[in-house]
């Protein structure tokens, strides 16, 4: 089956107060350490590939540069990327590759060069059409500069374009988040993402709420209750727009859903390089269904050569896999194709857990589909644990 490769860029022009990735700003004299230690990675000959003990094709059919923003590296640099990623791997002709830019970013040099390079798909990080709830976070571009991003990228030719949008940033009311969407869907892009804001330590703004503080406005964001209703509001003007939901947050006009990250959520093979890059290949190893392995999430670990974190994933956790992500996909889980692949009675454990949360309307079943219900897309982390919760009874059962 052929390879997804993702490649990490954690560099930004500035760090968004909602962030919890790991990116950074940086000093561009790091960018070219940065290049030159994620092509050495990629290099077919790198023992640490040989060491992971999964099986892989050479064969790629998706590409996806995200971060961070990747358009913050000189041309030069993403040149080396793509020319080392064609000297080490079979791209077929009809891959997707996608770059995730930062509107504003977008310079006709960058463009004509993306274009050259072979990419077709773009993800622009937008979050928000309203100016003062984009500067409230510390993004640097406006309403304007993401319509002029769009035009001229359809002027070039790369029309597979995606948008971000964020529900419950500083600022937000039904008003605004309403002309977000509907701005969305007036731009004809086929393809938009919108996530929750996520609430933790991993972000500034997610501390200053946890703290109950003033800082990055987080007195002005607006309540759980109400960032949930701006989601169902988005799924409902979409799909009106020809935008359909296919997962959680991910929403396309038809044959423009993500290639790659279907990938993730149907358990194909993918390699990440880069910081924080994970990868997930098929087992080779005795009793593995498959690997997962990660890089270091800093940068200076990274750098340095830190070792990869590699897990061995057994039947029962890709078992458990197989639920909590194909349950992403508004298609659901076929449990007679979970059956074929895992085994009836394996499958069987999980047969309370469905039933329950069919009568609790978080699922619904259609003879043997499963899918979340959209108050279910609303709850899935609920659905998810109880999932991997079924699986450890199972696995600490004692014998008989």
């Amino acid at each position: 089956m052929p390879l997804g490769l993702y490649i990490s860029v954690p560099f930004c022009r500035t760090k968004c107060s909602y962030c919890n990735f790991a990116s950074d700003v940086f000093s561009r004299t790091v960018f070219e350490r940065y290049v030159e230690r994620v092509c050495a990675d990629m290099k077919s000959d790198n023992p640490t590939l040989a060491q992971i003990g999964g099986r892989m094709e050479p064969t790629v059919d998706s590409i996806y540069l995200g971060g961070g923003t990747p358009t913050v590296l000189d041309i030069t640099q993403l040149q080396r990327l793509f020319v080392t990623i064609a000297q080490n791997f079979e791209i077929q002709p009809d891959a997707e590759i996608t770059v995730e830019c930062a509107p504003g970013t977008l310079t006709s040099a960058v463009i004509d060069s993306l274009r050259r390079f072979g990419v077709n798909r773009v993800s622009l990080g937008v979050q928000s059409f309203v100016d003062q709830e984009a500067a409230s976070v510390a993004r640097l571009h406006n309403r304007k500069m993401v319509l002029d991003d769009i035009a001229r990228l359809r002027a070039a030719g790369i029309t597979n374009i995606n948008l971000d949008l964020i529900a419950g940033l500083p600022h937000q009311t039904t008003d605004s988040w309403e002309f977000s969407v509907e701005q969305t869907v007036a731009s004809q892009v086929p393809h938009a993402s919108v996530y929750m804001l996520e609430v933790d330590e991993d972000s500034r703004l997610g501390r200053e709420l946890i703290a109950g503080g003033t800082k990055y406005h987080a007195h002005f964001v607006p309540d759980e209750d109400l960032t949930a209703d701006f989601y169902l509001m988005a799924c409902e003007r979409l799909q009106a727009g020809g935008v359909q939901q296919y997962e959680i947050s991910n929403f396309a006009r038809l044959g423009y859903e993500s290639r790659h990250n279907l990938k993730y959520w149907t358990r194909q093979p993918y390699l990440g390089f880069g910081v924080d890059a994970h990868s997930m290949l098929p087992g080779s190893d005795s009793g593995a269904e498959s690997v997962r392995f990660s890089t270091p999430d800093s940068l200076e670990a990274y750098t340095a050569g830190s070792a990869l974190n590699r897990t061995q994933v057994s039947p029962a956790a890709a078992l458990e896999e197989a639920f909590f992500l194909g349950l992403r996909l508004n298609r659901g889980v076929d449990l007679r194709q979970v059956t074929a692949e895992f085994g009836e009675d394996a499958v069987a454990g999980f047969g309370e857990a469905i039933a329950d949360f069919v009568r609790m309307g978080l699922l619904e079943r259609q003879a043997d589909v499963i899918r979340l219900t959209a108050r279910g897309r609303l709850l899935s982390n609920e659905v998810f644990e109880r999932f991997i919760s079924v699986r450890e009874r199972v696995s600490e059962a004692p014998a008989l």
